[in-house]
């Protein structure tokens, strides 16, 4: 069986495997460089492990569909008509969180969170609020969605409802993480003690991302945009302690009711998006 056979065949399980293969290439040497396995190396190669899941996505595309394929799925990148609200909700909701739980931090300890210190990433210098918000709309934003929602998701609903989809989705997300435990500091202060919490928090911003991907009749710029300004609130190493504890218990609750008000089989009013 050859390459493109396999792409056209079995494109999600190459998927994953590419995804991973691209991924781990960057994030293992650094978790065992941690560990004195290996030699130190720079931990800032760490932001290029964001790009596994879209090139695997491109290649599995560009083998199973050839320019039609390619030329579709850029598409999705760049589709922004889908309406004021969603473009809010895209923009704005993550900021809403963030700022819930910076209240709540204020209230329970008397102090605001360190905005300023969003603009120094783990790893990287001070790359001030603007630069730092590129960075991640650039690297998880464009990096992460084109593999997870814009290849694996709308594959993965064909045959099944958008939250079982969403749920294998958000396992083997949560999966791909494993490395990065042994070597993020965020990560790494908590321990492998807290993967099962983990798991939960990323399984709810599955459900979040596929009720917006869904809405948006498969926007992949939407959700790159609200994965970006996700983790630009929430990655940096002064975005710890009770504001990001409130903002995602708040995803969570979100997500339940994402649930609840929208029905397991669709996660939208829109129809599932599909491939």
């Amino acid at each position: 069986m050859t390459f493109m056979t396999l792409a056209q065949r079995h494109p999600l399980p190459l998927f994953f495997l590419l995804a991973f293969a691209a991924s781990w290439a960057v994030m293992v040497p650094l978790a065992l460089s941690a560990q004195n396995i290996l030699p130190p190396l720079p931990y800032a190669l760490h932001y290029l492990s964001a790009y596994g899941p879209m090139l695997a996505a491109l290649m599995v595309t560009a083998l199973a569909e050839g320019r039609d394929g390619l030329r579709e799925l850029a598409g999705r990148m760049l589709q922004w008509q889908v309406g004021s609200f969603w473009i809010g909700v895209a923009v704005l909701s993550p900021l809403a969180l963030y700022a819930l739980g910076a209240i709540a931090a204020y209230w329970l300890e008397g102090r605001w969170p360190d905005v300023a210190g969003l603009g120094r990433p783990n790893f990287l210098p001070d790359l001030s609020l603007v630069g730092a918000l590129l960075l991640w709309i650039f690297n998880s934003g464009i990096g992460e969605e084109t593999g997870w929602r814009g290849f694996a998701l709308p594959r993965l609903q064909k045959n099944r409802s958008a939250l079982a989809a969403t749920l294998i989705l958000g396992a083997i997300w949560a999966l791909w993480h494993v490395p990065a435990f042994f070597y993020l500091p965020s990560y790494a202060q908590l321990g492998v003690v807290v993967l099962p919490g983990f798991v939960l928090g990323v399984i709810s911003g599955a459900i979040v991302l596929t009720w917006l991907y869904n809405s948006t009749r498969g926007s992949i710029l939407m959700l790159i945009l609200w994965h970006g300004i996700w983790n630009f609130l929430t990655a940096p190493p002064v975005s710890g302690g009770t504001a990001a504890a409130v903002t995602s218990t708040l995803v969570m609750v979100w997500a339940v009711l994402i649930v609840i008000v929208f029905k397991p089989t669709r996660l939208s009013r829109a129809a599932k998006q599909v491939r």
